[in-house]
């Protein structure tokens, strides 16, 4: 170990100690290993979810997940999955400057003994703050320098369109700007791809809108064993699984997003497929089960 790398990770130990260490999950999946890195966690106002949802119900649906309605912290749940001579990160992260207690990926990916230059690919599943600014060093050159960035065609254009920042609404007016200076920054090394699409070999590419107009989940699959990537597409691992079908507020199209979680939920059961949640608990990989009639998440190990 030389006196360079040694300082290095005497830093990374600094900052886990400072900031909490990463959350951190793996399993295999066929010849597939997939990873959970912790990028932090985001502090949000229990209105920016809770805001659409019948108040009379809804203390009574998160009794049971321990959650109550002051101030909520969300895991923020990144996936690397390796595959032969590639290794694919899902989203970037928020970067330093969206939230403090997040962008801790570069710490996370060091624990797990790889360097930016390691990564192969990077897929997004969305363009909001948490999954992409992470995508820009400190001198907004792209972070991952000899990957290829992938996004669907959908999100792509609707982040770019100069529109948006006029539509989006005043509270989001910053995601469409980051996105977009994000997205032009690493224009050389995207490739955009449409619904259906295998956009890694046993990486296919689920239409899941209504968090975002473009949002993509992704089916990652080696032989007989499947598990989906749900970026955002479900949000969290209590009232997103225990009434999918109402309106949260951190969807921008609230009616699609719900329709969308529906269809996911009852996808998941029926194909019994492992998950990883974004914003989920206990690292986000693992299993949605339901038990005496309360569907909850079952984290991997």
């Amino acid at each position: 170990m030389d006196r360079r790398h040694f300082l290095g990770t005497m830093g990374c130990a600094a900052a886990f100690a400072a900031k909490g260490a990463p959350v951190w999950a793996n399993a295999a999946l066929g010849d597939m290993t997939i990873s959970t890195l912790s990028d932090g966690y985001l502090t949000l106002p229990p209105d920016f979810i809770f805001g659409p949802m019948p108040k009379d119900e809804l203390t009574e649906v998160l009794m049971p997940y321990g959650v109550n309605q002051g101030s909520l912290q969300s895991q923020c749940n990144l996936t690397l999955l390796r595959s032969g001579d590639r290794t694919v990160l899902f989203d970037t992260g928020a970067g330093p400057e969206f939230m403090t207690s997040a962008g801790q990926l570069i710490d996370s990916l060091d624990a797990a003994g790889v360097a930016p230059e390691d990564i192969t690919d990077v897929v997004f599943t969305h363009a909001h703050p948490d999954h992409i600014w992470g995508v820009l060093d400190d001198f907004d050159e792209p972070l991952f320098y000899e990957a290829t960035h992938h996004i669907g065609r959908v999100e792509h254009d609707y982040w770019m369109d100069p529109d948006t920042v006029n539509t989006i609404g005043t509270a989001r007016a910053t995601f469409a700007v980051g996105a977009a200076r994000r997205i032009e920054a690493i224009q050389g090394q995207l490739q955009l791809f449409e619904d259906g699409a295998e956009v890694l070999p046993g990486i296919i590419a689920q239409m899941t809108p209504g968090h975002t107009p473009g949002h993509m989940a992704f089916v990652a699959q080696s032989g007989n064993a499947s598990a989906l990537i749900l970026g955002d597409a479900i949000g969290n691992d209590h009232v997103a699984l225990a009434r999918p079908d109402w309106n949260s507020g951190s969807d921008q199209d609230m009616e699609t997003a719900a329709a969308t979680r529906v269809r996911l939920i009852d996808q998941i059961t029926t194909d019994d497929l492992q998950v990883v949640g974004f914003h989920f608990g206990g690292g986000g990989l693992g299993r949605i089960v339901t038990e005496a009639g309360l569907r909850r998440f079952v984290p991997a190990g």
